[in-house]
């Protein structure tokens, strides 16, 4: 009995172990998607973007006011530039140029894998190049959700921005992991936290410690907005505040009562584009100095 026992703890272990693999290999594959014609009233024009390493990153640009600074769009993981487009056009209303693009391995980009902020973060370097040239003489932006602010907080240079905006940004990759864990599987999923980080370093190519936004936040040299909810539970509240605190000043932080980890903007809506222009505002408008 005791030697069937043993087989079969042996077999669970087993199975476990190419269950957590083909998770992995499940969370890091691409998320292709064709993004279409806009049905929208905003008049872009589709780009390619060539980067350093020979990919092409796809977007759309809208063009503003002249004087009135650039804006880089960045969305979430498994997402593409649709998700930014409500922003766009609010930002764009106001005057600004926008620029959507569909990071590493996401929408019409090319990708072998999602890589939580390593290879996309080259996507939004190639992004702040193309800005910098067509605008030169403009001061440039961001706004990044979620894998979107991870990679503008870990791009492999300083991007010399003149604002930047992170929603839902969690400070460590364990954290991340972990409280995705949690949200799924329960609070004793807890020992599954090495062998899922270990098995997600393999498929990325990166190491746990290369993607932790904590740690190069200070490197970032940017006026910079905080926007977490207090129900989120992919990214608590707690780690949002650990994020500013570490951040260097300018800094501001926007807790949004009842937001979880979705669209800040579908969810506070005015009351965002509040909070958004009125920092933008602030750091990109010439007149506001």
């Amino acid at each position: 009995m005791l030697k069937k026992t043993s087989i079969q703890l042996l077999a669970f272990l087993l199975a476990m172990s190419l269950g957590i693999f083909g998770l992995g290999a499940l969370l890091t594959g691409p998320a292709p998607s064709a993004v279409g014609t806009l049905s929208v009233d905003l008049p872009v024009e589709t780009i390619t973007i060539s980067t350093t390493q020979g990919t092409e990153v796809h977007g759309w640009l809208a063009h503003g006011r002249p004087g009135n600074a650039a804006i880089l769009l960045v969305h979430s993981m498994r997402s593409n530039r649709l998700e930014m487009l409500s922003r766009a056009q609010f930002l764009h209303a106001a005057g600004y140029h926008v620029l959507m693009i569909d990071l590493h391995a996401h929408g019409e980009t090319a990708g072998d894998r999602i890589t939580f902020g390593a290879r996309e973060s080259e996507s939004v370097v190639a992004a702040v190049h193309f800005l910098r040239n067509t605008y030169p003489h403009e001061r440039l932006g961001a706004v990044g959700a979620s894998l979107g602010a991870a990679a503008l907080v870990l791009a492999p240079q300083n991007l010399k921005l003149d604002a930047v905006i992170l929603e839902s940004l969690h400070p460590t990759f364990e954290e991340a992991v972990h409280n995705r864990l949690k949200l799924h599987l329960g609070e004793h999923a807890s020992f599954l936290l090495p062998v899922m980080l270990s098995q997600l370093s393999f498929y990325t190519g990166s190491t746990v410690n290369r993607l932790n936004p904590i740690d190069k936040i200070d490197e970032l040299h940017s006026p910079v907005l905080f926007i977490a909810g207090t129900q989120d539970a992919h990214t608590t509240q707690s780690e949002s505040e650990r994020l500013y605190n570490a951040a260097r000043s300018p800094k501001e932080i926007w807790i949004v009562p009842g937001a979880g980890h979705f669209n800040m903007h579908n969810y506070a809506g005015k009351e965002y584009e509040r909070h958004v222009l009125a920092f933008l505002a602030q750091h990109l408008r010439r007149d506001a100095q």
